[in-house]
């Protein structure tokens, strides 16, 4: 026969599952897909918020630590967010964009397209990584910074303000960029017929992602030098570092 302390107890378990349930804005269905050879769960939300409506399907996460359930943080589509990896605040991942490792997208920033963010790479602010770009290793990306096209932003970098980082650049390392004149890209010239990408770094100093090289300007400019004395891509690649040099500011011996 139940007891009176029976009863209470199965009757405040009751309501502290109850209220547990309220309090969550979405739940893992039982649609899952293999993902890197992880399983991921479609979401779906239990309660409307921001512009998600109650009932609505969401994108794939692993597990719920993958997405907070307070704020109006969501993934949707088809994108994957996994591992260890978090969404937070009113941050958005949508697309067929993922998110993994130990990495944060939260603030007011959005991650789409078929982005990707990881390592532990953090995305904060109103900041904006979209197209094929990737964000990894160290790497953060916040205030109203994009990073677009097939640019990539790793190791130490730092990429925040009003910087634009698009098209085939690489910034890593302890590159400095806050605004659109740390960064200038040339290409397609050389002999590989590619892109050279010359950034600011912590140092005040001029970077250059060229190929295989990466390295102070000064040093890429004896290189190209020795490499292609007399030749049309001397020419090329000197007349991209006086335009780097005039280009990018706040570097030591800038103008």
């Amino acid at each position: 026969m139940m007891t009176i302390v029976t009863a209470i107890q199965i009757y405040t378990y009751s309501r502290e599952r109850e209220e547990k349930q309220m309090s969550k804005k979405f739940e893992l269905t039982t649609e899952s897909i293999m993902y890197f050879g992880r399983t991921l769960f479609r979401i779906k939300a239990l309660v409307g918020f921001g512009n998600v409506e109650t009932g609505e399907l969401g994108g794939y996460i692993e597990k719920e630590e993958n997405l907070d359930q307070s704020g109006n943080a969501w993934v949707s589509g088809n994108a994957c967010v996994f591992g260890n990896a978090c969404v937070f605040g009113n941050a958005w991942v949508s697309g067929n964009a993922w998110v993994s490792g130990d990495a944060c997208v939260f603030g007011d920033a959005c991650v789409f397209d078929d982005a990707c963010v990881s390592g532990n790479a953090r995305v904060s602010g109103d900041a904006c990584v979209f197209g094929d770009a990737c964000v990894f290793g160290d790497a953060r990306v916040s205030g109203n910074a994009r990073v677009s096209g097939d640019a990539r932003v790793s190791g130490d970098a730092r990429v925040s303000g009003n910087a634009c980082v698009y098209g085939n650049a690489c910034v890593y390392g302890d590159a400095r960029v806050s605004k659109s004149t740390h960064l200038f890209q040339v290409g397609c010239i050389g002999s590989r017929h590619g892109f050279t990408t010359f950034y600011r770094t912590k140092n005040k100093r001029i970077h250059v992602a060229c190929g295989c090289f990466s390295g102070d300007i000064d040093e890429f400019e004896k290189k190209v030098i020795k490499n292609h004395a007399g030749t049309k891509h001397e020419k090329t690649y000197r007349a991209a570092i006086e335009l780097a040099k005039a280009q990018i500011e706040d570097v030591e011996g800038g103008e």
